[in-house]
């Protein structure tokens, strides 16, 4: 006796979603996981890039450069802000970059390259990056990375990071670095404000305690820009 034109199409959805679900695969799991993890953290869209600056404040940027020549871009910024206008500084950055001025002014010492070239010894750079786990938790790792070698120290992992917890990781990846830890000078982090006053002293003697800047210039993760900065 035929099967029913219901029950035949019955079959077929079992056969077609219903078994594959019981059955289970590994790669369609860790593909349905991304595509979670895709719609939790999708936030609503906004226009690409920041607004168009004016062309008034443009005009003043490249002004107060070049009748102040020994300013750099941060120091521009400054004056804009008191002048009333509020604007980036990597955006001042890149309007005196493309006009061809240059937007740290070297006055002495060496330039950032040779710096970096002769000190990558002694210095530490350090950032977070996060995992995401099957129920959607956020963890956090704080990780340290030595550019001479591209040795890099996992310190912690935590889903609730706060400025004392990352100031005990540094202590502790220092004790654990031991002797190496002395010819540490400088450290490269981001402005987080998990960086706290405290973070920045824990490496006690291993600094000499001078405050050194420099224009964002070292990679880490997504290119993001880190601030020098004296442990």
């Amino acid at each position: 006796m035929p099967m029913p034109h219901r029950s035949r199409l019955a079959n077929l959805v079992v056969t077609a979603l219903v078994v594959p679900l019981l059955l289970g695969c590994g790669c369609c799991e860790l593909r349905r996981h991304r595509q979670l993890i895709a719609r939790h953290w999708t936030y609503p869209h906004a226009p690409p890039g920041r607004p168009p600056v004016d062309r008034e404040v443009r005009d003043l940027v490249l002004r107060l450069a070049a009748e102040n020549p020994t300013w750099g871009h941060r120091r521009v910024q400054g004056e804009l802000a008191r002048l009333g206008h509020r604007i980036a500084a990597s955006t001042v950055w890149k309007i005196l970059h493309r006009a061809g001025v240059d937007p740290a002014p070297r006055r002495t010492g060496p330039t950032w390259q040779q710096f970096l070239t002769a000190q990558a010894h002694t210095i530490l750079a350090c950032d977070f990056f996060t995992v995401d786990t099957v129920l959607l938790k956020r963890i956090y790792v704080l990780f340290f990375i030595e550019p001479a070698t591209r040795q890099v120290h996992i310190a912690g992992v935590t889903a609730h990071p706060t400025g004392a917890w990352v100031t005990q990781q540094a202590r502790n990846l220092l004790m654990n670095l031991d002797q190496h830890a002395s010819r540490l000078r400088f450290l490269l982090r981001d402005r987080d404000t998990k960086f706290t006053a405290a973070f920045d002293s824990a490496g006690g003697d291993h600094g000499d305690g001078t405050p050194a800047r420099s224009r964002p210039a070292f990679t880490c993760e997504h290119q993001m820009g880190l601030r020098l900065q004296l442990a």
